[in-house]
């Protein structure tokens, strides 16, 4: 699949913590956030 560059806009400290977290457990941030959205439509899907 192909895959697309993408902008957010979030809060500082929210973000610097959350890629504080990825780095200490050897996660790749955007995959991290790609599993979330993932998870999210798939929830919705079986409502």
């Amino acid at each position: 699949m192909a895959r697309k560059n993408v902008t957010l806009s979030l809060e500082e400290g929210v973000y610097e913590k959350y890629q504080e977290y990825c780095t200490k457990n050897a996660v790749a941030l955007s995959r991290s956030i790609e599993l979330f959205m993932e998870k999210r439509l798939k929830d919705e899907k079986d409502e």
